[in-house]
């Protein structure tokens, strides 16, 4: 049911972004309410990788782990989240990240999901929306403490739609 679009232009090159948001590991040290990920398998074959991950999130005293499947696929810029298990009815994710033409990038993010439970979708659902709202914004600040801020640094959402 909650679902959230946006584009978000950035002075990062696409190739940047992209690493920063297929480096999955990281996520714990930067991203709002995940407090863990761990790896279960990873396969790479042709420019695609397949990472099926655990993520746990919090917020206050609730704690929620699920898994999903990454895929990568650095030809086309693309990323793909594919839930597998755990509070959720779906989750569905995605990433692209488009040349601006001048060195930047456009970078394209959606998600849409529903809890399965719905007492646990209004304890968390508010959350997770305001925690979905800022990740554009937390990667392109992890971007800039990793690769510098870019000098004349452009960084409003262009499309926000809920």
């Amino acid at each position: 049911m909650p679902k959230h679009e946006t584009v978000r232009h950035v002075r990062h090159s696409p190739e940047r972004m992209f690493a920063l948001v297929a480096d999955i590991e990281k996520y714990p040290q930067f991203l709002p309410m995940c407090e863990a990920l761990s790896v279960r398998s990873r396969k790479e074959r042709d420019g695609v990788e397949v990472i099926v991950a655990d993520m746990t999130v919090g917020y206050k005293a609730i704690r929620e782990t699920f898994t999903s499947q990454v895929v990568t696929r650095i030809g086309e810029l693309a990323i793909d989240v594919k839930y597998l298990d755990g509070p959720f009815r779906y989750l569905e994710n995605r990433w692209r990240f488009e040349p601006d033409g001048e060195g930047g990038t456009n970078i394209c993010f959606f998600i849409d999901y529903e809890f399965k439970s719905r007492m646990l979708g209004m304890l968390m659902g508010a959350m997770f929306d305001r925690a979905f709202r800022t990740f554009a914004g937390a990667f392109e600040r992890r971007a800039d403490a990793i690769y510098g801020a870019p000098a004349d640094r452009i960084s409003e959402p262009s499309a926000s739609r809920a």
